[in-house]
C-alpha cells in the first residue's frame, strides 16, 4: 500500500520556507506521485533548475531514491533524473541521451529527520549540484540537448505507474516545494537557501508540494495524480480516508491544513478508525536505533572488543553487527544526538601494558560501519559516564591507575576536535551508573569515591547543557549503600538508574527520578537478573538494559517501559555471549525522538 502525506513540516534550515510538504514512504507499491504529459519538461538545450527541499527517513531496497524524473524507463528517449543513491552516497543529476547516460554526482550523506535545500543547474554547457546553497563538487560539462518524450514527470518513484518493471526506486521521507524552471539558472553559485514558500517565476513549469492540505496543489495547472491510479485520482481534494474505502478519496469531512491528510496508494484499508496523522512534524515516535559496544567478554584481546551491534529499541530481538571501533578497549563511556554516536576514553586491551585512553571515536547512528576518530578528551581514563543532548556530549570523570578524577568535559557532536573542560563534579569518583538526560539536564548517579567515604555513594548530580560549569546536588539514590556499574535510561521527563553493585553485592534495582524536579529517587521494579557492568539505551518510551556481569559475563538484553513503573521484560540477546561492559547510546534518548 502506497501512503503519501501532506502535512505542515518543520526542522533544521528552511524552518519558514517548508509550510507543507509530502511525505513518500519508500518501498515498491505505487507510492508516489505523477504529473499530467506536457512538452514544458522538454528542457532542449536551455538552462534549468531544479530545486526542492528533502528530508529523508530511511532508504529504499534498491539504493536508489528518486526525487524527480522524466520520461519512460528504460531511458531510449532522452529524459532527466534528480535522485539519491543511498548504496554509494551520491546526489545525482542525470541528463539521459538516447540509450546512454552522462551522470552529475556528488558525495552526500543526509542525516535522517533533517531538511536540505537541494538544487540541480543548468547554466549553460554545465551543469551543477548545490546542497543547501552551497555547490558540491564540481561543473559537469554537458552540451547536448534534453529533449524527452511528452509524458509526465514521476515524484518520489521512479517510472510512471505503468513501466515499473520492478524498478520504482522510491523516496522514503518528506518532499516539499518542489520547483521546476526549463529556461533559467537561478542559481550559479553559492547563495542563501530560501527562507519562505518558494513562488512561480515566468519560467517555472512545476511547483507542488506546498500545501499540507491539498497533496494535488500545483501552481501552474498541471494535474497531479497518485501514481497507482492516475485514472481517477485528477483534482481531487484531499479529505479524511473512511475505513474500507475503495482507492478513491472520501471527499466528506475535511481534514483541514492543522492536520494534514492521508492517503491511500491503491487497495483498501481495514481499520476500525479513522486514520489522521498529528499536526507537526509527523515522524515516526519512538522508533529510535541504540547502539552498542561489547567490551570485554572474558578474552579482552578478541577481535570482539572492537564490535559494535546495534538493535531497534521499539521492536524486541537479537542485536545485529553494526562495526568495529579503532581499538580493543572496554569500560568506556558513550553519548548520542540525534545522528552521532560518541565512545569516550575506556582501557585499552592487549597491550603491553594495558593503557587507560582518552579517544573519542564517533559512528552515524542510522548509518552501520566502523566509528571514526573524533578527538581526544581532556583526561585519559575509563569508566566515564557520558550525558548528551542534541548539540552536547558531557563527559564526567574517569579511573586511572593514579585514581579517580572530578573532572567534566565536553564536545559539539557537529563539530570533531579535542573536548573543552566543562567543570568538576561535587567529588573525585568513578564507576557511575551512567547518565540520564533531558534536552536540557544531564544527571549523574552513584559511583565509587576513594576518599573520605573509600567505597559506593548513592549521590546524584546534574548539570545544564547549556552552562558550562560544576555539578549540582540532585539528590540521592533509594540504596544507603549506592550504587556502582550499572545503567541508565531517560525521556523527556523521567530518568531510570539501574543501581548496579549496592556494596558488597551485585542487585537488579532499578531507581528514577524526575528530571525536572530535583529530589530523592523512588523504587521503578526490576532488572531479570541481579548484575553490574551493564549497557543501556533508551527512545521516548523505551528503556533497554543490555550485557553485563551475573557474575560471568552475560548476554541477555531487558527493557521496560519507561512511563509506567514495573519490572523489566526480555528483550533479546547480544550477539555474542559473555559480554558486558559495554557502552551504548542511542539516537532518540532524552527528549530527542
Amino acid at each position: 500500500m502506497g501512503i503519501l502525506r501532506a502535512d505542515r513540516i518543520t526542522g533544521l534550515g528552511g524552518a519558514n520556507a517548508i509550510k507543507g510538504s509530502a511525505y513518500f514512504h519508500g518501498g515498491g507499491d505505487g507510492g508516489g506521485i505523477e504529473t499530467e504529459p506536457s512538452t514544458d519538461f522538454q528542457f532542449g538545450s536551455s538552462n534549468f533548475t531544479i530545486e526542492v527541499w528533502a528530508n529523508f527517513s530511511g532508504f529504499d531496497s534498491s539504493g536508489f531514491e528518486t526525487i524527480v524524473k522524466s520520461g519512460n524507463t528504460n531511458g531510449s528517449n532522452s529524459m532527466f533524473q534528480f535522485d539519491y543513491k543511498s548504496s554509494e552516497s551520491k546526489l545525482r543529476m542525470i541528463p539521459y541521451v538516447s540509450d546512454s547516460s552522462v551522470v552529475k554526482q556528488v558525495s552526500f550523506t543526509p542525516e535522517f529527520d533533517r531538511w536540505y535545500h537541494l538544487a540541480a543547474v543548468r547554466s549553460g554547457n554545465n551543469i551543477k549540484i548545490f546542497i543547501d546553497g552551497t555547490q558540491t563538487g564540481g561543473d559537469l560539462s554537458f552540451s547536448d540537448t534534453i529533449d524527452s518524450e511528452t509524458t509526465g514527470l514521476s515524484i518520489g518513484k521512479r517510472a510512471m505507474s505503468d513501466e515499473n518493471n520492478g524498478f520504482e526506486r522510491n523516496f522514503n521521507g518528506y518532499l516539499s516545494n518542489l520547483r521546476i524552471v526549463n529556461g533559467t539558472a537561478i542559481y550559479t553559485a553559492d547563495f542563501t537557501p530560501p527562507t519562505n514558500e518558494l513562488e512561480k517565476t515566468s519560467d517555472t513549469v512545476l511547483l507542488a508540494l506546498q500545501s499540507s492540505g491539498n497533496l494535488f496543489q500545483e501552481a501552474t495547472g498541471k494535474k497531479l495524480y497518485i501514481a497507482a491510479d492516475r485514472a481517477n485520482q485528477q483534482s481531487v481534494t484531499p479529505s479524511r480516508k473512511t475505513p474500507n474505502s475503495p482507492v478513491g478519496f472520501s471527499t466528506t469531512t475535511d481534514v483541514g491544513s492543522q492536520y494534514g491528510s492521508t492517503f491511500d496508494g491503491f487497495g483498501s484499508f481495514a481499520t476500525s478508525t479513522y486514520m489522521v496523522p498529528p499536526g507537526g512534524n509527523t515522524r515516526e515516535r519512538g522508533r529510535g536505533r541504540g547502539i552498542y559496544t561489547l567490551g570485554y567478554h572474558g578474552t579482552p584481546s578478541a577481535g570482539d572488543g572492537k564490535r559494535i551491534d546495534y538493535i531497534t529499541i521499539q521492536s524486541s530481538g537479537n542485536s545485529i553487527r553494526f562495526g568495529d571501533m579503532t581499538v580493543n578497549r572496554y569500560t568506556l563511556g558513550a553519548g548520542g544526538n540525534s545522528t552521532r554516536g560518541l565512545f569516550t576514553g575506556g582501557y585499552v586491551t592487549g597491550n603491553s601494558p594495558d593503557t587507560d585512553v582518552n579517544i573519542i571515536e564517533f559512528v552515524t547512528i542510522a548509518t552501520e560501519g566502523n566509528a571514526t576518530d573524533f578527538g581526544d578528551r581532556t583526561q585519559v581514563g575509563r569508566l566515564p559516564a557520558c550525558a548528551s543532548n542534541d548539540t552536547r556530549c558531557v563527559m564526567a570523570s574517569a579511573k586511572t591507575g593514579a585514581g579517580n578524577q572530578d573532572t567534566i568535559d565536553f564536545v559539539q557532536f557537529a563539530t570533531t576536535g579535542n573536548a573543552t573542560t566543562f567543570g568538576d563534579l561535587t567529588s573525585a569518583r568513578s564507576s557511575m551508573s551512567m547518565s540520564c538526560n533531558s534536552t536540557t539536564r544531564g544527571i549523574f548517579n552513584g559511583g565509587y569515591q576513594p576518599s573520605p567515604v573509600n567505597g559506593n555513594i548513592n549521590t546524584i548530580e546534574f548539570i545544564t547543557f547549556a552552562t558550562t560549569g560544576n555539578g549540582n546536588d540532585f539528590g540521592d539514590l533509594t540504596s544507603t549503600s549506592a550504587s556502582t556499574w550499572g545503567g541508565t535510561a531517560s525521556s523527556a521527563t523521567r530518568g531510570l538508574i539501574g543501581l548496579g553493585t549496592v556494596a558488597p553485592a551485585k542487585v537488579n534495582t532499578i531507581d528514577f527520578v524526575t528530571i525536572a524536579s530535583a529530589g530523592n529517587a523512588s523504587d521503578f521494579g526490576d532488572l531479570t537478573r541481579t548484575q553490574s557492568g551493564y549497557g543501556s539505551l533508551s527512545n521516548s518510551t523505551r528503556g533497554v538494559f543490555l550485557g553485563g556481569n551475573d557474575p560471568a559475563y552475560t548476554n541477555t538484553i531487558d527493557f521496560v517501559i519507561i512511563a509506567t513503573t514495573g519490572d523489566a521484560s526480555d528483550f533479546g540477546d547480544i550477539s555474542v555471549t559473555q559480554s558486558g561492559l559495554g557502552a551504548a547510546a542511542s539516537d532518540s534518548h532524552g527528549g530527542l525522538s
